[in-house]
């Protein structure tokens, strides 16, 4: 979408400035930074209404027989209403994004920087830059550190760690660097003991 902003004059960039509602003051780059800031904010803010909280896609539908019902985490009522909460917080929090990201492919697809230099538009706040990370965008207390679906993630490298793992508030999730054939043996080893596996490939 950047790249359709530069090949516009300034005044086409100021009409969709105006129809948006948008200050229309600023160089050419300021102009392309506003709309690009307030097009990615527009997608993120229609993604995420799509997103339900417990629709992580962590189960292969397809490879099975039937339908399968995944695991639920047995939860009081306070965790419940803190996952609830979090997920309404979700939906306003800001996309943060780098400096200059929409310029350079490499900066959009790299996380998040806090910005430096005493002339970072970013740093000073202008309203047209993207949000800054702040204390305030913390979601709620109790659900800091719990999956979407509810469940507390375990690291699991092989079948001995899934001993230690409670079934109705713990679910595992396969590390990276295992291979094929022991991620096998830790599913079915899973599927024996009723744990969740959060990262379970479609093609095991």
């Amino acid at each position: 979408m950047a790249e359709d902003y530069d090949t516009m004059t300034v005044a086409e960039l100021k009409e969709l400035l105006k129809e948006a509602g948008l200050p229309v003051s600023g160089k050419k780059a300021d102009l392309i930074a506003r709309l690009a800031e307030t097009s990615a904010a527009e997608e993120a803010a229609s993604s995420d209404s799509e997103e339900d909280w417990d629709d992580d896609g962590d189960w292969d539908e397809e490879a099975v027989e039937g339908h399968v019902a995944k695991q639920k985490p047995v939860l009081d009522e306070e965790t419940k209403a803190a996952l609830a909460l979090r997920s309404e917080q979700k939906k306003k929090t800001p996309s943060f994004r780098r400096t200059e990201w929409f310029r350079y492919k490499r900066l959009s697809r790299s996380g998040w920087r806090a910005p430096h230099g005493m002339d970072s538009k970013q740093r000073r706040n202008y309203r047209y830059r993207s949000s800054l990370v702040r204390v305030g965008h913390g979601k709620v207390s109790a659900a800091r550190g719990l999956h979407s679906s509810g469940f507390r993630e375990i690291m699991v490298q092989n079948t001995t760690d899934l001993e230690i793992i409670d079934p109705e508030t713990e679910a595992a999730r396969v590390g990276r660097s295992v291979g094929g054939r022991k991620r096998e043996q830790i599913y079915s080893r899973a599927d024996e003991l009723g744990i969740r596996v959060l990262n379970r490939r479609r093609d095991i």
